[in-house]
Formats: C-alpha cells, structure tokens, sequence
C-alpha cells in the first residue's frame, strides 16, 4: 500500500478594497460584466462565464455540448449593494469557498470591498495567486470609468 501525505494550508481569507467614482449601480454592472461575459483568465485570454442573477443560481464556465466547469451559486444578491457567491470556484481539489462584494456609495463616489474566505486542501501556488487575481477585476472595473 502506498501513502502520500501533502502539506497545505487549509484556510485564507483575503479582503481587498476599491473607491471608484461612478455610482454603485454602475459599477455592479461592471462587476457583473467581470464576472461574466468580460471574464479572463490568469493568463488574460478570455474566459467567458455564466451567472443566473437570483438567489441558488449558477456561476459556471459553459463549454457547449453539456460541458463546462461549475463555479459556484449565489448566495444572496441584493442590487446594486450585495453580491456573494459561494462554492470550488475554479479549484478542483477540496475546498469551499465564500466571495462577497459588497458596493457602498456616497456623493456619486462607490466603495467596491471583497472579502474571499476559503476552507479547505489550498496549494501554496493558488493562495499566491487569488489575491493578484481580484486585484485584477477591480483593475478591469475601474478602468470602466477612467480611473
């Protein structure tokens, strides 16, 4: 019999933050936009993405003819305010994963925060890249509007 024991950290949560100027409507447009149709992967090619916009809808990679990956549902969606989703995200080894943006305006100004907590077998190579990797989004978000 043979036994292999593989050493990870089983928890990360990272909390990112983004003041945009534009009202919050639009800027949860832009998210969506991010996490969808506008969506790359780490390596920046495109990497469309499907979101049902309810509470147990699907985020998932639709590759045709019934193939794909599935991401994720959405927990609670709340316009233009609250987004979370929960699910593997794009790891394929044990892990569950909680993604909430939440958008706060004041004076025409939005604060776009994040918070991704995930529990669960995480490879040292995808806890160095997640954190880059939302940065990115908000990157993509904000140059939407000039910023």
């Amino acid at each position: 019999m043979s036994e292999q024991v593989l050493g990870s950290e089983i928890e990360f949560r990272i909390e990112q933050e983004r003041t945009i100027e534009a009202p919050a409507a639009e800027v949860f447009s832009a998210l969506l936009l991010q996490l969808t149709s506008e969506s790359v992967g780490k390596d920046g090619s495109p990497l469309p993405m499907m979101l049902e916009e309810f509470p147990g809808g699907r985020w998932f990679r639709d590759l045709g003819d019934n193939n794909g990956h599935f991401w994720g549902h959405v927990q609670a969606i709340k316009r233009p305010t609250l987004l979370e989703l929960t699910g593997p995200l794009w790891m394929s080894q044990g892990a569950c994963n909680n993604v909430q943006y939440r958008l706060a305006e004041s004076g025409g100004v939005t604060t776009l925060s994040l918070v991704h907590s995930c529990l669960g077998n995480i490879p040292e190579e995808v806890r160095e890249l997640v954190a880059s990797g939302w940065a990115g989004y908000f990157d993509r978000i904000a140059a939407k509007f000039g910023r």
